[in-house]
């Protein structure tokens, strides 16, 4: 379980003023406020979101993940007996979150696989060739990739040991998704590629810079062979993965783009709410399907923000001026995805978005130490 406060929410504990202010800009305007900034517009703008995302109602968030039903119970126990015994807390939205039986996400693809190196964690990340980033990159009061250290909330018993958390829960059109796929495609094997192509890797895990022509289920399900890839040295020129693929536009591990990879990485956590979509359907059956995901990291405008506004909202770090991510960018119709092929380049126009924000927050994930001081305010 983990506990993650909003700006509000920290003022309504009781946080002096001083220490309120001490946050930084994003975290006190809230995610509502950054739309804009951020690509949440038309269908995805904060005046259509589930209420009571984007509210100054939203106080504290809190999350209960086990891998299994009894164990979920127990710890949601734990926390309606600390909900009875805490007056003026109310549940005001709960959202049930689980994996699919395929274990993949609603558009049918694995999920999860890539996760950065830390520095002193002691836990391999999923790329065996990247370098370990510094600390400070997700957690306060350690030295981050620039050799500073990240602006802390003060007090320091109140920021140390603390990150940040973008909360988002997203809605995905899979009817679109799919039928845009057999407009574009002449063959259900055609149809793949594209989908494969638009995301960066095959249904599987499998990435496409390691298996360009057919999906693997061995490669993609072996965690010591389905991250281990470069895009410079091993696919510079994107003929296997494209340079706007989704994963490899938030991820641009040692590309050649405008920019530096590295001041941008982030921890993300995510699972599927919602029913799937029946195999074969192309008809939308009017339910609420998506994921719910979590991006942790202790700078919210260089790494949550910049990746939304401009790894996934812009073409231009990579040279495709006007091209959006083709998964998870706003699109309303108007999209377009290079695909460079031999001996000449695919142009896939006319995109539609298969994504709907339907609300989030950013919440400030305290440690152990700020959780005593918080719980120790006259408020």
């Amino acid at each position: 379980m983990a506990v993650a406060f909003t700006h509000q929410g920290l003022r309504a504990l009781g946080v002096p003023q001083e220490s309120l202010d001490s946050f930084p800009p994003a975290f006190r305007q809230g995610m509502a406020a950054r739309a804009q900034q951020i690509g949440d517009v038309g269908e995805s703008d904060p005046a259509h979101w589930e209420p009571p995302f984007g509210t100054p109602g939203v106080h504290l968030a809190v999350s209960a993940l086990a891998p299994d039903e009894a164990r979920l119970e127990k710890a949601l126990d734990r926390a309606r007996a600390a909900l009875q015994q805490t007056p003026g807390v109310e549940v005001i939205w709960r959202q049930e979150v689980h994996q699919l039986p395929t274990g993949r996400t609603t558009f049918g693809f694995r999920d999860g696989i890539s996760h950065p190196s830390i520095e002193g964690l002691g836990i391999s990340g999923s790329n065996p060739d990247e370098v370990p980033l510094k600390a400070g990159e997700f957690i306060l009061g350690y030295p981050d990739e620039t050799g500073n250290l990240p602006p802390m909330p003060q007090p320091e018993v109140l920021g140390r040991n603390g990150t940040y958390l973008a909360v988002r829960k997203i809605h995905t059109k899979v009817a679109a998704w799919r039928q845009f796929l057999r407009a574009n495609s002449a063959t259900a094997e055609e149809e793949g590629l594209l989908a494969a192509k638009m995301v960066g890797r095959w249904p599987s895990g499998a990435p496409l810079t390691v298996s360009p022509e057919r999906d693997d289920e061995a490669l993609g399900a072996d965690p010591h062979r389905n991250n281990d890839f470069r895009y410079r040295a091993d696919d510079d020129r994107g003929l296997k993965c494209p340079a706007g693929a989704h994963i490899r536009r938030v991820n641009p591990r040692d590309a050649d783009i405008i920019g530096t990879t590295r001041l941008h990485r982030i921890i993300r956590r995510g699972t599927t709410y919602g029913p799937p979509l029946p195999d074969g359907a192309l008809e939308d059956d009017g339910a609420d399907r998506g994921l719910v995901g979590v991006f942790i990291g202790a700078h919210l405008e260089r790494q949550f923000e910049f990746i939304k506004s401009e790894w996934v909202e812009n073409g231009n770090f990579i040279g495709y001026s006007g091209e959006k991510d083709p998964v998870a960018g706003h699109h309303d119709g108007t999209g377009n995805l290079t695909i460079p092929e031999k001996p000449i380049r695919r142009r896939i126009q006319d995109m539609p978005s298969f994504v709907v924000t339907r609300g989030g927050e950013y919440c400030f994930l305290p440690g152990l130490r700020a959780v005593r001081w918080l719980a120790g305010l006259d408020d």
